[in-house]
């Protein structure tokens, strides 16, 4: 999270307000995307907790770990400091976790695809409000000035483009049945291969070979993703005629079984 200018310090209120509004989003939409059947209450609520707890660890723990003293008092934790790439991934193994303690053997997270990307895509709009995480210096007609006098590529707008376009292509996908089982799985590899790519144009601090942490992140995780991928399509092949993932008819259980 790069730091921003004086803008946010004259509306303390906006982040707030944005990320209720991005924790409603999720929800809505959570509630208009079909979910599996055959899970109890107790199973989907708690498979909701462990996304929201996984995403929220995930999102603040490469900040955590960069300020020992401040991990270890806790202060670390309250402070200033997300980052979305490692927020997926801890959201991805939040539900894996829950659902390994909940016994839930179904598939689940194209459930997740729609509402998360929904609800970071408003998120994002708290980092433009605030003026952080923005671009490098642009000549471009769209440069913001985020206080400093600076014409910047908001690149909060963005990403809050591709989020948005992202839950609009992976509802149609759904509705057509396509990459079922996949759909969390492939927007977190369009999201990576995304932010690698917006990282050029981003002032972040250049690692080894010229690449930002998160671009390493990105090039760290893609093959994980890709073989998550790669064994959940050997596994549907081995079944054929079964479907994967979630439906809409709540009265019998999914056939599928395996991770999401």
């Amino acid at each position: 999270m790069i730091g921003g200018s004086a803008m946010g310090a004259t509306v303390p209120w906006v982040y707030p307000l944005i990320m209720m509004a991005s924790v409603g989003t999720a929800i809505l939409l959570r509630g208009r995307t079909p979910q599996p059947s055959g899970l109890d209450p107790r199973q989907r609520w708690g498979i909701g907790l462990g996304a929201f707890c996984g995403a929220m660890i995930g999102a603040k723990l490469p900040f955590a770990l960069a300020d020992w003293e401040g991990l270890l008092t806790g202060r670390a934790w309250a402070e200033n400091g997300k980052t979305i790439v490692f927020g997926m991934v801890g959201g991805y193994l939040g539900v894996e976790i829950a659902k390994a303690l909940l016994g839930v053997r179904v598939k689940t997270g194209d459930g997740f695809a729609v509402p998360v990307a929904g609800a970071v895509a408003v998120g994002r709009l708290s980092c433009f409000a605030a003026g952080c995480c923005h671009g490098v210096a642009t000549r471009l007609p769209w440069g913001v000035d985020f206080g400093d006098g600076v014409r910047r590529h908001p690149t909060q707008l963005y990403e809050i483009a591709f989020h948005a376009a992202a839950a609009l292509g992976l509802a149609a996908l759904q509705r057509r049945g396509l990459f079922r089982g996949q759909l969390i799985k492939l927007y977190i590899l369009g999201y990576l291969a995304y932010r690698f790519a917006t990282e050029f144009i981003r002032p972040e601090p250049r690692l080894a070979g010229g690449l930002t942490g998160y671009q390493w992140a990105c090039l760290g995780l893609a093959p994980v993703f890709l073989a998550l991928w790669a064994r959940d399509a050997r596994s549907m092949r081995a079944r054929p005629g079964m479907t994967p993932e979630i439906t809409d008819d709540r009265s019998s259980p999914p056939p599928g079984r395996g991770n999401g």
